[in-house]
């Protein structure tokens, strides 16, 4: 071989390496290009909220991220620095081989798909993996551009403002996000406590009305009532704890009556006015009165059983038992219930 064909083949060898280095180059650029701009997405689409929500669940993951999420201003002006820096340079090394026109398509395709379109629908579809797994990229990136950055993310903070505080949702929105875990797979909560959960949020729209039993179907005393023997087994028949004792009018309820204050009479076997009996006063609740505040008089009163009225008159009772059986959307039957039922 000549000097001159020698000379021509290492030309040629120093040519191919330098387009291959070159496109080695665009291939690295294009990559980091794509990272940042999926950050970038990926970072917007968490919620500062629920990242705060998340850490304190003991997620690692959003730890590492909040900070970031939180100084988003700061954040963003690193990354986009960084992308524009890259998306330049990538541009120039391809100047360096291809015409001005075919360098600036060529850059642009690559930009668009492999940089733009398709490492953002990669990262948005899982933010929290991809923004941590790039935690120490963001951190570099930050420390790098921070003379510039730092000044931005002021500027942004004066102009915008800073990140929002915690998203309250609605009573509607909580009752739809409870009820999208019905049927999931990839739910924690099983079809029963998305029961209890959906009947919560609904408490305060349902009133006593709905729940009590009406007085018609009441087993009620008045206290000139001479309790008897055969009274008192009856009571025990029908499976009665606490009887309501209300004048004859039902205008007043001067208490209720438990079952086992009546032992003394059953054992004495002599008839005894109710009005002589111990009683444990309740304060009656409208008709209206919203299910949550009547939980809240259960528990203030420390009594199972409440006179509901209306203008004045006693129209039903409410109990514990109702309250609950509201609650889980199930009735539940004692042993008294399942005896009624074989009978």
């Amino acid at each position: 071989m000549s000097f001159t064909e020698a000379l021509f083949s290492a030309i040629i060898l120093l040519l191919l390496m330098s387009i291959l280095f070159s496109f080695a180059v665009v291939l690295l650029l294009v990559l980091a290009s794509a990272i940042f701009s999926g950050l970038n997405i990926a970072l917007m689409s968490l919620d500062p909220a629920e990242l705060r929500r998340q850490v304190k669940l003991g997620s690692k993951s959003a730890a590492l991220i909040l900070p970031y999420r939180v100084n988003i201003h700061l954040t963003l002006a690193s990354i986009v620095f960084s992308n524009v820096g890259i998306i330049s340079a990538t541009s120039l090394v391809l100047d360096e081989h291809l015409s001005g026109l075919v360098a600036v398509l060529l850059s642009t395709l690559l930009i668009v798909v492999f940089a733009e379109v398709l490492p953002q629908a990669i990262f948005s579809k899982n933010a929290l993996f991809w923004v941590a797994r790039f935690s120490w990229l963001l951190q570099l990136t930050v420390f790098v551009t921070y003379p510039i950055s730092k000044p931005l993310q002021l500027l942004f903070d004066r102009i915008i403002g800073h990140t929002s505080t915690s998203r309250l949702y609605g009573r509607e929105e909580l009752g739809i996000l409870i009820t999208e875990h019905s049927g999931s797979k990839h739910s924690t909560l099983d079809e029963d406590e998305v029961e209890i959960l959906r009947s919560v949020l609904q408490l305060s729209e349902k009133q006593a009305s709905l729940i009590m039993t009406p007085i018609e179907s009441v087993y009620w005393l008045t206290p000139d009532t001479l309790l008897s023997y055969d009274q008192i087994n009856e009571i025990l028949t029908k499976g009665y704890s606490r009887i309501p004792v209300c004048d004859p009018e039902l205008t007043t309820c001067f208490g209720v009556l438990l079952m086992k204050d009546l032992t003394k009479i059953y054992r004495s076997k002599q008839p005894q006015p109710v009005g002589d009996l111990p009683l444990h006063e309740v304060e009656p609740v409208g008709s209206r009165t919203a299910l949550d505040t009547l939980f809240r008089r259960f528990a203030k009163s420390k009594t199972h059983m409440l006179p509901v009225e209306r203008t004045g008159k006693i129209i039903g009772i409410v109990t514990i038992e109702d309250m609950i059986e509201e609650i889980i959307g199930h009735e539940i039957q004692d042993e008294t219930d399942r005896q009624k039922n074989r009978v």
